[in-house]
């Protein structure tokens, strides 16, 4: 009751002082009066349950404790350390990955497959904790690489840990052209004699991480020296799916070429697979409609242009033929071949003018060997052709597409820098200073500080 009445008394003279002002009308300060009299019982009821809590008393004096409250903001954003800063595919597989072992995050093979088809995961509670009966069961049944098919990830489903290496490899393998694959091959096998054993394999990822990290190139020789000598010791690797599938239980088996090019080749088709029965929905065609949201999905558009594309593309194309996928799959993987393309189309036109569809047509044969359907082209046509010339320029086409082999690494404002405080506080900012409200409060508040505060 003492802590009470001392409130009481501070705050009768603070009500005197935010009254004293208030005009004479008996509506207008009996609503002020009913403000001071809702702050005074706000307060009293406050220090009642931090007092049964056995927390220090609150003080009153409110400019006082705005100004600790901003001085306490200050020093807290102040001692918050420096993050290491992500690049876009190191926090997509954070978004994504949902299990953890041994304090390393991994994906699953269904995570995965939705890091590369999906704007967002899965709604989720935390990453789940696996034990080492949980891992050795997965990589045991991890099928050999003999039984490598299109539906391998899919029919591992949760059953299986990727670790992050291991994602950047399987990235760079759905962007790579088929005439891309001996080359890679040939990037794991240091030793050229054409096999690639475990050890050459997970070198060569410890230097897509590096990489990734953007780290200097004598850093990355340093690196790639040490991890040779730190795989050679027993037991350093940890076993995963990846590993196991192309490598064996023991780590003893190698690859060829064959297999190399096996397993990239059913990686492409798997994704591409489940982009086409995503919206096929069971049946062996999708519609034109179907293909443009596919082809756009990951580009940079605005949503007005989206929209106005589809909307270009149901009046040129009014009754739907449909594209089975023979016909999707080729599309794709020459998309793969969009640098090889590029430069067929500059030699083609000389001047870098517009194309028909017969030279688009020859330029994708000449430039990577595939032969696509008429009816794609004239697609793909009615959705980049805006002003229907039956033209269209190679220069954007080859800009949105380059977009689209991204694969949903397009920054996102609300999602990036997620772990990194400081950036989390200037995004935060960002979204104050855009709201018409905030800004309206700010100009009050400098207002009411240059006449000399709110008890002025």
């Amino acid at each position: 009751m003492a802590a009470s009445r001392r409130i009481f008394t501070q705050l009768r003279n603070s009500t005197t002082l935010l009254t004293k002002n208030v005009p004479t009308s008996g509506t207008r300060r009996g609503t002020a009066m009913l403000y001071a009299v809702g702050a005074v019982g706000a307060i009293t009821g406050l220090v009642y349950a931090r007092r049964r809590r056995g927390e220090a008393a609150i003080q009153v004096g409110l400019p006082v404790v705005m100004a600790k409250e901003e001085e306490e903001k200050r020093k807290f954003w102040q001692r918050a350390p420096a993050q290491h800063k992500m690049s876009d595919r190191e926090r997509r597989f954070r978004e994504f990955s949902s299990v953890e072992y041994k304090g390393q995050m991994y994906m699953t093979p269904r995570d995965f497959l939705e890091s590369v088809t999906e704007e967002r995961p899965r709604p989720r509670i935390g990453r789940r904790p696996l034990m080492d009966d949980d891992v050795s069961h997965m990589l045991k049944k991890t099928p050999s690489r003999h039984k490598g098919s299109t539906k391998f990830f899919r029919s591992m489903h949760e059953e299986g840990i990727i670790s992050f290496t291991e994602y950047l490899f399987l990235l760079c393998i759905l962007t790579k052209p088929h005439a891309g694959f001996n080359i890679a091959f040939n990037m794991f096998d240091t030793d050229g004699n054409q096999r690639v054993d475990k050890n050459e394999f997970m070198v060569l990822q410890e230097i897509f991480r590096k990489k990734n990290d953007k780290r200097k190139a004598k850093e990355e020789a340093e690196g790639v020296s040490a991890v040779q000598k730190y795989l050679l010791a027993d037991g350093n690797v940890q076993d995963t799916t990846l590993l196991v599938h192309l490598f064996g239980v023991k780590g003893k088996d190698d690859l060829n070429f064959q297999d190399f090019y096996k397993f990239m080749d059913n990686l492409q088709t798997e994704i591409l697979e489940l982009e086409f029965l995503e919206f096929a929905r069971g049946m062996p065609t999708i519609s034109e409609i179907e293909f443009a949201q596919i082809l756009l999905r990951y580009t940079h558009l605005p949503d007005a242009a989206h929209d106005a594309i589809i909307e270009r593309l149901k009046d040129r194309i009014p009754e739907e033929k449909g594209i089975t996928f023979d016909q999707f799959k080729p599309f794709f993987q020459f998309l793969n071949n969009l640098d090889d393309f590029a430069i067929a189309m500059q030699m083609y036109t000389f001047a870098n003018q517009p194309v028909e569809q017969a030279e688009f047509k020859r330029a994708v044969k000449v430039s990577t060997g595939i032969d696509l359907a008429p009816h794609v082209i004239n697609t793909v046509f009615q959705i980049f052709d805006e002003d229907g010339d039956g033209k269209l320029s190679h220069k954007e086409f080859i800009s949105v597409m380059k977009d689209r082999i991204h694969r949903g690494f397009r920054p996102a404002e609300e999602y990036e820098h997620a772990d990194d405080w400081l950036s989390f506080a200037s995004c935060i900012k960002r979204k104050v200073k855009r709201n018409p409200l905030m800004r309206f409060w700010q100009y009050d508040q400098q207002s009411r500080r240059s006449s000399g505060g709110y008890f002025s």
